[in-house]
Formats: C-alpha cells, structure tokens, sequence
C-alpha cells in the first residue's frame, strides 16, 4: 500500500513538474483602458512616481508602508523604493526611459516576497478626445515560479491590480482634465 501510494505522489510531482516546464520563460502582463483626458494630462501621473500615491492599486496594501524617492523628480533617474507588510513587500522602481508624452519605461526590482526583476512599459496614444493607455510587464520566469503559475494564474492576479490602477489613474486624470483651468490648455 506504501508503495503505491509514493508512486502515486511521484506521478503527481514530475506531472506538475512536467506543467511547469512548459510555462513560457518571460511572464508577460497587459492591460489597456481608454482615459477620457488628454496625454498631457495622464503622462505626469506616471511620470512622477510621487504621484502614483494616488492610482497605484499597491499603495493601499500597507497604511503604514515606508517610501523612500530619489534622483530625478521625475522621468529618466527618478526612482521609489518601498518597504511595507507581506501584501507590499519589498522592492524598488526606476524610471529607465521616458519620451513626453507618450512612453514611461520602468526598470522594476522585488526584493522580498520574492527577488525579481522587471521591466514595465506604460504606452499613451493620442487619440480623438482621450488616451489609450497600455500597462504591460515583463519579467523572466524562474522554473519556481513557472511551478507556481501552474497554480496561480499570474495573468488573472496580477492583471486585476492592473485594471484597479489603470480604473483609478482613469478617474483622477479625468477629474483633473475636468477642472476649469484645465479644460483649454491641453487639447
């Protein structure tokens, strides 16, 4: 009976095993939405990552979290490192490129749950009365995560933050495209 069943457990590790190994090598996230502002309005909410306090989908998982900004005030060198609970974790964020307004290129570092390294890309296209807004991610997959995305949809988990944070830089870059000093300087 013993031997069945550790034949039985071997068979369930190497087919999970053999799950894992055909995850792909790079996990790719993407989002877009349609944000009823102009792309001088929303490329500053990205561009400054001060101002992600407001949209960020993360910002809210520790009340408590400890944020630290440096470099540049904004674009190219700017970068944010925080430090929160277990939800926020630990990691770091630079800006590596940056072309107004319609690129924001981050070069992204998780230090803990988990040590990963990242690139974001925010996309803006100009398009008749708004933005489109593209959030992608990229990041290597380590056959440890490749195992645990044979569990977790990273896509869907990850994704959804991406869908609140886009929701949310929607709402405050319309309401600031919607204030009367700003109706007529940006289009």
């Amino acid at each position: 009976m013993i031997t069945i069943i550790v034949i039985g457990l071997a068979v369930v590790v190497l087919a999970i095993l053999g799950l894992a190994a055909t995850k792909p090598s790079v996990m790719r996230i993407e989002r877009s939405a349609r944000i009823d502002a102009a792309p001088g309005r929303v490329f500053p909410l990205i561009n400054d990552l001060r101002k992600w306090q407001v949209w960020s989908p993360w910002e809210r998982l520790d009340p408590a979290m400890q944020r630290a900004y440096g470099g540049a005030e904004a674009g190219p060198g700017a970068f944010y490192e925080w430090e929160g609970n277990k939800k926020a974790g630990k990691g770091r964020m630079q800006i590596a490129e940056s072309t107004a307004p319609s690129r924001v290129t981050i070069d992204l570092h998780f230090i803990q749950p988990f040590e990963n390294r990242g690139r974001v890309d925010f996309l803006l296209r100009d398009t008749t009365g708004g933005t489109d807004v593209t959030w992608a991610m990229e990041s290597p997959s380590s056959f440890m995560t490749k195992v645990m995305c044979v569990f977790v949809n990273m896509d869907r988990l990850v994704g959804r933050d991406f869908e609140a944070g886009l929701a949310r830089l929607k709402e405050v870059a319309e309401a600031a495209d919607q204030s009367p000093a700003n109706r007529s300087s940006t289009r």
